[in-house]
């Protein structure tokens, strides 16, 4: 999809837009569905965002997709977080056996879901040390996120599974936006407070290290990075030159995505943010991107699981918006002038 580094942040440049004509439809639309006007609060609004991305003024969602990238760390060397890395790889048999938790919400919501792990067998260079990947291994995990998308697909959903990724999230969050380990790490898995102490130490030690070096998307994750957040920013890369929505998940994919906004302030205009998670640097990131979440369930786990119950709020919004009858098509009184 990407022939280079260059070729990646080439399309954050100039990157489609919505489609204005059709907001402008679906919001008068909107006045004439048989309900006091904004009495569906957040979910017009949705619909109207929707209808922009889609390009109709009645958009609807049929085909739900589910992606969870899994990449190893090899920061997790340095203890950051309770459990080890060989879990990442457990974890993604367990999705393909069905047993997660992601399989179970899109299996009651009829999500399709795709599992793909990211050679699990060499994990990423310890980021203290030097840069997790080389620009090949980068580009290469970009690529994967890209050609993950399928033509068919009306919503995007963004899922990852990685030991000792929230470390390197709060890396790029604070190489995205400015500040230290402390402004963005948390627990992660279940790290007390001194493990969040050594986990700040360790990031400010990466930060250090690197942060001269991050000067745009394709540094930072290169740098700093995991193969499975390079994947989701790929997928959001690639999602917004289709003008196809996408539903962020929690701390980890939000951090990937957000490093896109370092080469186009508006490169998540397509996004909409699933759910608030309970790690706490999700809040500030997400109030630094500008994005209110649709819902806050005090989840952390991941997978796309936070996004993949989201949804169903945003397909709500397309069926009320498209599928209500209008005050003439019932006969029904509008308000008098």
């Amino acid at each position: 999809m990407f022939r280079s580094a260059d070729d990646f942040l080439a399309s954050l440049e100039g990157v489609p837009q919505p489609d204005t004509n059709a907001m402008d439809l679906a919001r008068a639309r909107q006045g004439e569905l048989t309900k006091p006007p904004g009495s569906l609060g957040r979910l017009e609004d949705l619909a109207i965002w929707l209808a922009g991305w889609q390009g109709t003024a009645r958009p609807t969602i049929e085909t739900v997709d589910v992606v969870v990238f899994a990449g190893n760390h090899g920061v997790t060397a340095r203890g950051v977080s309770p459990y080890p890395s060989s879990v990442t790889a457990q974890m993604v048999a367990n999705f393909k056996a069905g047993g997660a938790a992601i399989n179970a919400i899109c299996t009651a919501f009829g999500h399709r879901l795709k599992v793909i792990p990211l050679a699990l067998e060499h994990p990423t260079g310890d980021v203290v040390d030097g840069p997790a990947m080389t620009e090949a291994q980068c580009l290469a995990a970009i690529n994967a996120g890209a050609e993950a998308i399928s033509d068919d697909t009306d919503v995007l959903i963004l899922g990852e599974m990685g030991i000792g990724n929230t470390t390197i999230a709060a890396a790029l969050a604070a190489a995205t936006f400015g500040g230290g380990g402390g402004d963005w790490a948390g627990p992660g898995t279940g790290l007390d407070d001194d493990g969040v102490r050594h986990k700040v130490s360790v990031i400010d030690r990466a930060l250090t290290r690197h942060v001269s070096e991050c000067r745009d998307p394709f540094s930072m994750l290169q740098s700093l990075g995991g193969r499975e957040l390079a994947a989701i920013a790929g997928a959001v890369a690639r999602a917004r030159t289709r003008r196809l929505p996408v539903m962020l998940d929690g701390f980890i994919a939000t951090a990937a995505a957000a490093t896109l906004t370092r080469a186009n302030a508006d490169a998540l205009g397509h996004c909409l943010a699933g759910h608030v998670s309970a790690e706490p640097g999700h809040k500030r990131l997400l109030d630094r991107l500008d994005l209110t979440p649709l819902m806050d369930q005090g989840m952390r786990l991941g997978e796309g699981t936070g996004a993949a119950l989201a949804v169903t709020i945003l397909k709500a919004a397309a069926a009320t918006h498209s599928n209500m009858a209008t005050f003439a098509e019932a006969g029904v009184s509008d308000r008098e002038d």
